[in-house]
């Protein structure tokens, strides 16, 4: 599962991203305005859009934050979740598409914006989401799929660092499944 920049062709409209700021009259402004940046997985068939990650509490102050990110993004270290932190993503998944069964050490908060998909989870249990329809996944071994044979779903999720997680004494931590070289550890599993 290694990435490629490139653009996502899908049937869905594109997107942007509004930064807000302050000018130096302490009031609200766009300080910028950002076009969607794909990294493009499984040849094309699903991609994240990384929209925004930080640390916890985030430093707003002298663009700290701002810079937190596209140094994150830059360094092609960035694993699905950030130590600490917090991750936004967007994801568009091609008709059909499943993706690998996982788990990550994080609270995630996943909102379908687009389209229909089923959460799956290795309990074999399978739960269609609809536009709108949040799932609040609290670092569970879980799947996607997008139910439609023809449209592109698109699903935005933020993600948040947790302790260890642990189940009658046995302690789960990251597991990204098969199929997943190329994506960094998030190095909160320590």
């Amino acid at each position: 599962m290694s990435a490629e920049k490139a653009e996502l062709k899908t049937n869905l409209p594109p997107t942007k991203t509004l930064i807000t700021g302050h000018n130096a009259e302490g009031k609200a402004i766009i300080q910028d305005t950002r076009p969607a940046s794909w990294n493009v997985f499984e040849g094309g068939i699903m991609g994240f859009n990384q929209i925004y990650t930080n640390p916890v509490p985030a430093d707003v102050n002298g663009d700290a934050d701002l810079r937190f990110h596209d140094d994150k993004i830059a360094s092609g270290k960035l694993g699905l979740v950030v130590k600490n932190g917090t991750v936004c993503r967007m994801v568009d998944f091609a008709p059909e598409y499943v993706c690998m069964m996982h788990r990550t050490q994080s609270l995630d908060f996943g909102i379908v914006v687009e389209g229909e998909v089923d959460l799956i989870l290795d309990d074999g249990s399978s739960t269609r989401m609809g536009r709108g329809d949040i799932a609040v996944q609290r670092a569970t071994m879980h799947s996607w799929r997008n139910a439609s044979k023809t449209s592109w779903a698109r699903m935005v999720f933020v993600l948040q660092d947790t302790k260890p997680v642990i189940v009658d004494g046995k302690r789960y931590g990251e597991d990204y499944g098969r199929g997943t070289e190329g994506l960094p550890p998030s190095g909160n599993d320590d």
